[in-house]
């Protein structure tokens, strides 16, 4: 969550208690950073996350720049379950190599990922906390089951169109399919604050495999708006480098939400610098609410499965001989 939208989720979550489905009644973007949020948008949502960027990039060794735009685009489509949705993640560039030696423009289709997200664990789905109606401090401060995480995994591919000129070796060639795995967090702590953390395995069966991790966290600042903190990590063969991000969300409706950022990497073989705006929009129409058990109706439901497991079975065999007349009869 990186938005303001995630925390007027989180708020009625935790303050009202009662709705754990995965959909809500706003839009919950993973835009503005890089992370994936643990929750779903629930069945039948389809939700399209895109924005514009200028990037500059320089290598101090290499001596070159790269100056130009892309434009990011995600999908994701609720199917199946509450806890499922389908992702495609793709990110177009187009920018101008310069160099001593040559000029040229360069564009393609930088990322094209298609996958899965499965929410596999909701702390909060069960549990009903406690309200203390004498003080409000205390329903509203840190309580230690906020470190328990809501976890999610992600499993797809990685789609390489053509030769990609943004490879940071091309003298080795990207294979046309390969996998990308992730492990994803979330917690909330109080009302206005979420953790998100990725822990990423990526085209690990190729010469490009790298270790990846991205830790945002939120602030939402009141029901419109909310800024973000985010860091992101790469680990591979090829290239290591750690990225920081900054920005901020604007709920323009509850379907509708603007954003914009700005990222800078701490290396300069090359050091590069994004900006750029964007904007995340639900539809909503197909859906229908899912009736969600309270705490109490699951504790019954459990407590009548214990029971109906320990009741005597009877033994069809006995109950068949005792039918039968008895001899003499």
């Amino acid at each position: 969550m990186k938005n303001a939208t995630r925390i007027l989720v989180l708020i009625t979550l935790f303050v009202f208690e009662f709705n754990y489905a995965q959909h809500t009644d706003v839009i919950n973007s993973n835009r503005p950073g890089k992370s994936m949020m643990a929750f779903s948008v629930g069945k039948s949502i389809i939700q399209l996350e895109s924005g514009f960027f200028a990037i500059k990039e320089n290598h101090d060794l290499l001596d070159y720049d790269a100056n130009g735009f892309g434009v990011d685009f995600n999908l994701r489509w609720g199917l199946f379950k509450e806890e499922f949705e389908a992702v495609v993640e793709i990110q177009y560039q187009n920018d101008e190599y310069t160099s001593p030696l040559e000029n040229y423009k360069r564009s393609a289709l930088r990322t094209t990922v298609i996958g899965g997200k499965y929410m596999v664990y909701d702390p909060n789905k069960y549990y009903e906390e406690v309200v203390n109606i004498r003080s409000w401090k205390a329903n509203q401060g840190f309580k230690w089951r906020q470190l328990i995480p809501a976890v999610g995994v992600f499993a797809g591919g990685n789609i390489n169109f053509s030769d990609n000129p943004f490879n940071y070796n091309s003298g080795l060639i990207e294979p046309k399919i390969s996998p990308k795995v992730a492990v994803i967090t979330q917690n909330t702590f109080g009302t206005r604050w979420v953790l998100v953390g990725n822990l990423i395995y990526n085209k690990f069966t190729s010469d490009f495999k790298s270790l990846e991790y991205i830790v945002t966290l939120t602030h939402g600042i009141n029901q419109q708006w909310s800024v973000f903190a985010e860091n992101q990590g790469y680990k591979s063969d090829l290239y290591k480098d750690l990225v920081f991000r900054a920005g901020g969300a604007y709920l323009a409706t509850p379907t509708l939400q603007f954003d914009a950022s700005f990222s800078r990497n701490i290396k300069d073989t090359p050091s590069i610098m994004y900006g750029g705006i964007g904007v995340s929009w639900r539809f909503e129409k197909n859906y229908k609410d899912v009736m969600i058990k309270s705490p109490e109706d699951h504790k019954k439901d459990k407590s009548n499965k214990s029971a109906k497991k320990k009741e005597p079975k009877l033994n069809k065999n006995k109950s068949k001989k005792l039918d039968k007349p008895l001899e003499g009869e």
